[in-house]
């Protein structure tokens, strides 16, 4: 009887009588949940006291600039005036606020002095034999580099990174407005309508679907992601460009009010066409109808066409054949008087020219979120890597300068230390992605040898596997992916010869080329990164900067384009300068000229 005393010590002096315990009771539970109401209306009340306050500074914030917009004065139109060679431009298009660029990283300076390579490079590189007694560290991070345990920033090497759960702020879209030009349909629709004429050894219609990206790929051997890998082929640049065109966060309707001028022009696929087998007329027609319908558009004459840009997926030297025929190779896009105004974006530019600027080959990965991008960054940094080299390709024996004979040979001596994945028209294993993935994320080193050109589309796939990078030219990447690819070279990759690469290094470039993972992708456009910027968002960044540039000088009367000697545009765009350097002899035409011509 006790516990009922507990309940009700009004039953003491009432001698037990039951129903006055009962209402005891009850009353007793009734107020332990008012209480407990109480309670959790004042937190509830603090909670969203708390959380309103930031959202109504947002909202606030967001009304000023909504408010900015509406209310902004429009400066009256200024006609464009012709003073010898300089173009005044109205002065509606110059704007004195600040504009979003691109942070570029010890701009104007040297690289460091290159990294070296191990004993264990040797074989590859055609170098002496190191001396003795010098113990090849390479080949022990080769067996066992992932059980180094290296800090870098505060984070240990080989652990997931903490997923960032932070949207990116949006930013004001002043200075960052892009128009696109409204092209009749010949230029880009019809284009992949004729799809099946793309390729002369292979069905392009396959690749046009999924907004360029090519068929599912799913996850074959569980080498993948279950979700964000496609079959894309390597010049669907423009289709794929195009398609985050559209789904950029700063597109205009007003043309006054644009930063950039985008021409959704498939420049790439429409040379396609006719690179086999046509006369130069064929190659000609559509570059030169497109030269003359921009011409007639009043948003040309405000720069003259500076303020345009357009993506040609393929190589800078499908467009710049310099005879007139039918032998010559391509067509004459980039020599076109008004071509050379523009920013044309290529998946390899040209080092003596300054009208075309190198953005990343697509690659297998197009990402819908920040967390594909973070699980797939943590995959590679777990992934056990066995492989001390790894090279896929072909010769190529009609190049003398060539040695990627060389290099497949002495990786076929040295089949414990270097894997090879030989790709022959008959079979071809490397138009199967799940073997290149495969290879390159069980590799240290992925050799990255010149083929028809510099570039290869093979060394986004090896910084897409987390495999460091070798190149044999500094024509390969660093003079070409500006925007994307760090200025300090030796952070993420190696270039031939060398003599050792410390063992430590080695951990640390990998992470390097890890964390490059999302400027060389292109994400879908069907969604959109929330924390990250892909290379599609460093690209725009980097035309805005280039176009804001070209404003400024015409509006002080200068003419950038003469402030050098074109031929030494790939130091000038690197270095800002044009000084003696040791990558001169790199870049010498006649060391090219018999491939370009």
């Amino acid at each position: 009887m006790t516990h009922r005393r507990l309940f009700c010590p009004r039953a003491r002096r009432e001698k037990m009588d039951n129903s006055i315990i009962t209402r005891c009771r009850n009353q007793f539970w009734f107020g332990v949940f008012a209480l407990f109401v109480f309670w959790y209306l004042l937190l509830y009340v603090y909670d969203w006291s708390s959380l309103r306050e930031p959202s109504l500074i947002a909202e606030k914030q967001a009304n000023s600039i909504k408010s900015l917009h509406s209310n902004s004065v429009q400066l009256p139109n200024i006609d464009n005036e012709i003073v010898g060679t300089k173009h005044i431009i109205g002065d509606d298009r110059i704007s004195d606020v600040s504009r979003d660029v691109i942070p570029v990283k010890d701009h104007g300076e040297r690289p460091t002095s290159r990294s070296s390579v191990e004993k264990e490079l040797h074989p590859f590189l055609g170098a002496n034999e190191a001396k003795n007694g010098n113990k090849s560290a390479i080949n022990k991070k080769g067996r066992g580099a992932d059980k180094k345990v290296v800090k870098e920033n505060g984070v240990k090497q080989g652990s997931a990174l903490p997923v960032v759960k932070t949207r990116r702020e949006p930013k004001s879209c002043l200075g960052r407005y892009i128009y696109v030009h409204d092209l009749p349909n010949r230029f880009n629709d019809d284009v992949i309508k004729q799809c099946r004429l793309l390729s002369k050894w292979s069905d392009m219609c396959q690749y046009m679907v999924n907004m360029g990206f090519g068929p599912d790929l799913g996850n074959p051997q569980r080498i993948f992601l279950n979700t964000g890998w496609f079959t894309t082929q390597q010049f669907s640049l423009d289709v794929i460009f195009h398609n985050r065109m559209k789904q950029y966060e700063c597109l205009t309707n007003d043309s006054s009010k644009a930063s950039a001028i985008f021409v959704p022009y498939y420049a790439g696929l429409d040379v396609a066409r006719y690179l086999w087998g046509s006369n130069i007329s064929m190659r000609d027609s559509a570059s030169s109808d497109l030269a003359k319908w921009l011409r007639e558009k009043p948003e040309w004459k405000v720069m003259w066409g500076r303020d345009h840009f357009l993506v040609a997926g393929r190589i800078t030297w499908d467009f710049r054949r310099g005879i007139d025929e039918d032998s010559g190779w391509g067509n004459k896009l980039m020599l076109l008087p008004e071509a050379k105004n523009m920013t044309i974006l290529t998946i390899e530019s040209s080092p003596w020219n300054s009208n075309d600027f190198a953005i990343p080959y697509p690659t297998y990965f197009h990402p819908s979120s920040d967390n594909e991008v973070f699980q797939w960054q943590n995959k590679m940094r777990r992934q056990r890597r066995r492989i001390l080299f790894s090279f896929a390709g072909a010769p190529r024996p009609n190049l003398d300068d060539s040695i990627r004979s060389q290099i497949m040979e002495q990786c076929l001596a040295s089949s414990r230390k270097c894997r090879l994945l030989e790709c022959k028209n008959d079979g071809n294993k490397c138009h199967k992605p799940a073997n290149v993935m495969k290879m390159f994320q069980s590799s240290v080193f992925c050799l990255q040898p010149p083929g028809d050109s510099f570039t290869r589309r093979s060394t986004f796939d090896s910084i897409l596997a987390g495999c460091i990078p070798v190149f044999f030219t500094p024509g390969s990447a660093y003079v070409q992916y500006l925007w994307h690819l760090p200025k300090d070279f030796d952070k993420y990759s190696v270039l031939i010869p060398e003599d050792e690469v410390k063992e430590m290094k080695v951990s640390a470039m990998r992470e390097e080329v890890i964390r490059l993972i999302p400027k060389v992708i292109y994400a879908d456009p069907r969604s959109r990164l929330e924390t990250l910027e892909d290379a599609f968002d460093f690209t725009v960044k980097g035309v805005l900067e280039r176009v804001e540039a070209l404003r400024r000088d015409i509006k002080e009367g200068r003419n950038s384009s003469t402030d050098f000697d074109e031929e030494q545009s790939w130091k000038y765009n690197l270095f800002g300068t044009v000084e003696k350097h040791e990558w001169d002899h790199f870049f010498l035409r006649t060391n090219r000229a018999s491939v370009w011509t």
